[in-house]
């Protein structure tokens, strides 16, 4: 499909959408940015809450497509999951649905599926059809968002590209994000893709470079148009020196979700 013109950018002040609302332009977009806080350095950026619903439905109104970052990130009770990263989300889609906005880019996350084995040795990459295995209420929420996506293209032709992001940083901190990392300049890539493919449907894929250390499929998202430049390979010398190599008796070590199978960070942070 033509690149869409102006995109929604929720979440704009957080990290993802930080290095978003930077590179995003550079394929053409004007971005508009939403968030709970004020954004940075964007005077014109609309402040406001995914649960007020009169509010979403104002900053959907007259774009193209949104790319939806926002939400918590972390762990947290359910009740904060709840208002946050499923209502919100579902306000979202009733917004797009009710002002004709026909793709949604959805920031899903690795840790739908936390509970899957990391492959190990000559175990196959991870597919994006493995069964979810939530490794917490973070990531349960996830799984609703990738059903939700599903539901509003089979009834009401919304469709959307849900990415499982692993870790978008400008450069990867722990030997575990090696394997999940995402440069943010294929971050960028993937989510051009993602605005720009034709006939998703509903989509499901992986977001991560092409990394030496990869523990999942990528076809799925290099079927979209993606061609991740960036490994994180050139980072795993120093970290393993650092950190040491990930150990399978290790219960942080032993599945995709890391430690937040076993101690997950907690929102706020």
């Amino acid at each position: 499909m033509p690149a869409p013109r102006t995109v929604l950018l929720t979440g704009a002040a957080g990290g993802l959408g930080t290095l978003m609302r930077e590179l995003l332009p550079q394929y053409g977009y004007t971005l508009r940015l939403f968030d709970m806080r004020p954004v940075d350095g964007e005077p014109d950026a609309v402040v406001g809450d995914l649960a007020d619903r009169d509010a979403v439905r104002e900053a959907v109104r007259g774009v193209d497509a949104v790319v939806h970052l926002a939400g918590i990130s972390l762990e947290a009770s359910f009740d904060k999951i709840l208002k946050a990263n499923i209502e919100g989300t579902y306000n979202l889609y009733e917004a797009a649905r009710e002002e004709g906005v026909r793709r949604m880019v959805f920031a899903s996350s690795n840790h739908a599926v936390g509970y899957t084995p990391r492959p190990q040795g000559d175990d196959p990459l991870i597919p994006v059809d493995t069964p979810r295995r939530p490794d917490t209420f973070y990531g349960l929420s996830k799984c609703f968002g990738e059903d939700l996506a599903q539901l509003y293209w089979d009834k009401h032709g919304v469709e959307t590209v849900s990415v499982r992001i692993g870790s978008c940083f400008p450069e990867p901190t722990s030997v575990r994000m090696l394997s999940v990392w995402m440069s943010p300049a294929d971050g960028a890539r993937l989510f051009h893709a993602a605005l720009t493919a034709e006939g998703v449907g509903h989509t499901v894929v992986y977001g991560s470079s092409a990394n030496t250390r990869l523990w999942w499929d990528l076809r799925s998202a290099r079927a979209l148009g993606y061609e991740p430049r960036d490994d994180s390979e050139v980072f795993a010398e120093k970290l393993i020196a650092e950190q040491g190599e990930l150990s399978s008796s290790d219960p942080s070590h032993a599945h995709l979700g890391g430690h937040f199978v076993t101690n997950p960070p907690i929102w706020p942070h």
